[in-house]
């Protein structure tokens, strides 16, 4: 048994499509019920939490799972998210009910220490942040199989070009694309002194074949659709950001750091400082500090 720091508490066991949730705790008999993991489901788990004065309520952070768990229930109750290698069970005797049982009695007692769950508007703005960057990588990925392409033509355009998406590359590869094959020709596209370079004749001189041109089209049509999402994102990202002016222009003080580094340090940690005890706290919940793991004056690395 442990002592009890909170007087009614509820343990959630969540699962995709099943949610296995236990009270106790003063004045209480402790009991446990199942609720799926449908809206209306949620709301009665609230409404039935609501109705037994519970205050806290802890659950696992078990994959995006507890997300719409947390949505309903994070105006009523103080959650607690935990990570689930905190509170692993007595091996041999796990189910779902008293995986629920377990999380409860360990929230009674105090024993559970929450994860950093930011505010709705910096969740968001996390989303829109990380959905860019994959965007980002998805773009260069179209941009590096459109260059494998070109070399598959023959064309060394990234021999002499230092950026082949600049302005005379995109004008050359729209030239490839329209059926243009001279090379003289298209080195008339060029602007400035890549035009005067005899080595991208040279370069442009290829076997290009109606597949090629094809490959060609459907990258840039790739591209151009992924780099229209991206400036949709970025302006819902900026409207956003309007109403953290102060921390973004803060930030921007740090040596290195620009506006898009300052944007993705609010997304990811927030514009309350007051959810870390210190700096170093910060830094250790930022994965840039070394964590400590020592047993009988040894000290285990983990790869």
């Amino acid at each position: 048994s442990f002592p009890q720091l909170i007087a009614r508490g509820c343990g959630l066991d969540v699962h995709k499509n099943l949610i296995v949730a236990s009270v106790s705790g003063e004045g209480l008999e402790e009991q446990t019920r199942e609720f799926s993991a449908f809206t209306e489901d949620l709301e009665e788990l609230r409404d039935w939490l609501n109705s037994l004065s519970v205050t806290h309520v802890a659950m696992e952070s078990t994959s995006v799972y507890w997300k719409p768990v947390f949505n309903v229930l994070e105006e009523d109750f103080e959650i607690i998210l935990v990570n689930a290698r905190h509170i692993k069970n007595v091996p041999g005797h796990k189910t779902d009910k008293k995986d629920s049982q377990w999380i409860a009695q360990l929230l009674l007692s105090g024993l559970l220490k929450g994860s950093f769950i930011p505010p709705r508007p910096i969740r968001e703005l996390r989303d829109l942040f990380r959905y860019r960057k994959k965007l980002t990588a998805q773009m260069v990925g179209e941009k590096n199989r459109l260059q494998k392409i070109l070399e598959d033509a023959n064309i060394k355009l990234s021999s002499v070009a230092s950026d082949v998406f600049g302005a005379s590359g995109m004008a050359i590869i729209q030239a490839i694309i329209d059926g243009e094959t001279s090379a003289e020709a298209l080195q008339q596209l060029a602007y400035g002194s890549l035009r005067k370079k005899e080595e991208l004749r040279q370069a442009l001189k290829g076997h290009i074949t109606a597949h090629h041109r094809f490959m060609l089209k459907t990258f840039l049509k790739s591209i151009a659709q992924v780099q229209a999402i991206i400036d949709d994102i970025d302006l819902q990202i900026e409207e956003v950001l309007k109403d953290y002016q102060t921390e973004m222009e803060l930030l921007q003080t740090i040596p290195g750091v620009g506006r898009q580094t300052a944007g993705i340090m609010i997304a990811e940690m927030g514009a309350d400082m007051q959810q870390f005890p210190s700096q170093h706290h910060l830094a250790c919940w930022a994965g840039v500090c070394p964590g400590n793991n020592e047993s009988a004056g040894k000290k285990k690395v983990h790869a």
